[in-house]
């Protein structure tokens, strides 16, 4: 398989041979289309060749005219959507794909996750593996899945998933699935990498004195962390400056003592949503969205 390199920048190689920028764009929270769209563009005028959005989103339409605004041949973008819960089983899986690729106005995504370990995920995924197989879809895998849930997939399935996107951030660092992951030749993909702006951690004093020393800010400090882990990292922001300054951390590298403070920062403790929660599931399960 012919390997891409994206416009020079770092790529990770997948289990399946595909590779995917190191650094990519995240939409979550982007619900106003306008804003989206802008940022989206911004992003990809900023130098960054992978977006990753979802239908729960409700912004797959602005991302898919951001695409086609930006002049960027589709070639050159790496494109991730995900399936929400009410379409994880295997009748409703390419039914909810098509729609994604008709916002988006493409015809096919480098990258499609199951959302969340919920419902009937091992038969969607046995659709997604068709897709797959057909050439719709060049990469498949997961999102917010925990070891028991990947080892249930794993024993339900032909293919292996490429990426598993979880809340992962210096606070909340999940060390044993990244190491599941890791066994298992699967990427890891934090979201929500700076841990949703929480003040404790963007003012940090360790933090503070390790960017000084690199004339960076502890943002890029923490994304630049994140890439030296071997994570494949999607900040988002919908501010022009920030969007920039989150893609401009290849020009430095922390030592290992450095990334060792990060690492130390683990609680243990999430800031958002539990997968294992029964509470949680439930809700996912009973949120049907108009997508």
């Amino acid at each position: 398989m012919q390997q891409k390199t994206y416009a020079g920048q770092p790529v990770i190689n997948l289990n399946n041979g595909v590779d995917i920028p190191a650094l990519g764009f995240g939409v979550w929270q982007m619900e106003n289309p306008q804003e989206c769209e802008n940022a989206v563009v911004k992003a990809i005028e900023a130098g960054y060749r992978m977006i990753d959005t979802a239908s729960i989103y409700q912004n797959e339409t602005a991302v898919g005219n951001a695409i086609k605004k930006s002049g960027v041949s589709r070639e050159d973008l790496f494109i991730t959507s995900k399936l929400w819960v009410q379409d994880t089983t295997y009748d409703k899986a390419k039914s909810a794909f098509q729609r994604t690729l008709d916002r988006l106005q493409l015809d096919y995504l480098d990258m499609y996750l199951i959302h969340w370990p919920y419902s009937d995920f091992t038969g969607a995924w046995k659709a997604l593996e068709e897709l797959y197989s057909e050439g719709k879809i060049k990469a498949i895998g997961v999102c917010n899945f925990t070891v028991e849930k990947m080892e249930e997939l794993k024993g339900n399935s032909k293919v292996l998933p490429v990426i598993n996107q979880i809340e992962l951030h210096p606070i909340f660092q999940q060390k044993e699935l990244q190491v599941y992951d890791r066994d298992h030749n699967i990427v890891t993909q934090p979201w929500s990498p700076l841990g949703n702006g929480n003040a404790g951690l963007l003012d940090h004093s360790e933090l503070k004195t390790i960017a000084e020393k690199h004339n960076k800010t502890v943002a890029q400090v923490i994304l630049r962390w994140h890439l030296q882990e071997g994570f494949c990292v999607i900040p988002k922001s919908v501010t022009p400056s920030r969007i920039e300054e989150n893609f401009n951390v290849f020009d430095f590298e922390l030592s290992e003592d450095e990334m060792e403070v990060v690492r130390s920062l683990d609680t243990g403790k999430r800031l958002f949503f539990d997968p294992k929660d029964p509470s949680w599931e439930e809700k996912m399960l009973n949120t049907v969205a108009d997508i």
